[in-house]
């Protein structure tokens, strides 16, 4: 909704009005990269190395703090979804640090780093990237209800995004019996409790609805139809 940082391609010699036009139109960024709501780490990387501004030179990125610290030392989670823009031969290490340091200003902005009752900022990141995943802007804050009142009564979440991510199947409808069964901290079938990590970039909706949970008793919600989604307590219902 403004101008982006970055590198932008604008005329020479043009009047004020015009370059401010130029600036503000996303086709003459250069290489523009963008990190959309719900994208995990290891997508982000691959856009990052097949981005022609990003050096192809051997550059790790183990040195990259993210926003909370945790044990794995994930940074699934701390890539905040925006445009980004990169000056010929950037690293990746320089490149993801600066989409950390974007997180980190706007997580700071929506009023994570309080946390939200007893779950701490990580965990409501954590809650808030199943919450980008399972539903959808108009329902949000009630899929963050119901994953709240799942752990509240130690009910295992059951949700599909996260054997998904474990499985590396993001964006299938369907789920197996089989992929129930894995023997990974992600499949909440098996394991009660929230994953070990986010597992995707939430965006700041995402956040928001995680802080600010519906008022509900719901335990169970399913799809119908797209933007029709219904919410219930009774698993029979």
């Amino acid at each position: 909704s403004g101008i982006s940082p970055g590198s932008h391609s604008i005329q020479t010699r043009i009047p004020a009005k015009t370059a401010i036009e130029q600036l503000l139109d996303p086709k003459r960024m250069k290489s523009a990269l963008v990190v959309r709501e719900g994208s995990t780490f290891a997508s982000v990387l691959s856009l990052l190395k097949s981005n022609e501004n990003i050096s192809k030179s051997k550059s790790g990125y183990a040195a990259v703090k993210p926003i909370y610290s945790n044990p794995r030392n994930s940074l699934e989670g701390s890539l905040f979804p925006a445009r980004y823009s990169f000056e010929k031969n950037t690293n990746i290490e320089t490149a993801l640090n600066s989409m950390v340091a974007k997180a980190k200003s706007e997580y700071s902005r929506i009023g994570i780093d309080a946390g939200f009752e007893k779950y701490k900022p990580f965990e409501v990141l954590t809650i808030a990237s199943m919450v980008q995943i399972e539903g959808d802007p108009s329902n949000f804050s009630k899929v963050a209800r119901v994953i709240y009142n799942r752990l509240k009564i130690g009910m295992a979440l059951q949700l599909n995004a996260t054997v998904q991510y474990a499985t590396n199947s993001q964006g299938q409808i369907m789920l197996s019996n089989k992929a129930t069964k894995i023997n990974s901290p992600y499949n909440t079938y098996r394991f009660a409790g929230l994953p070990p990590t986010p597992i995707a970039n939430p965006s700041a909706d995402a956040i928001k609805a995680t802080l600010n949970p519906a008022a509900g008793d719901w335990l169970y919600f399913i799809t119908v139809t797209p933007r029709d989604t219904r919410f219930t307590k009774d698993f029979t219902e």
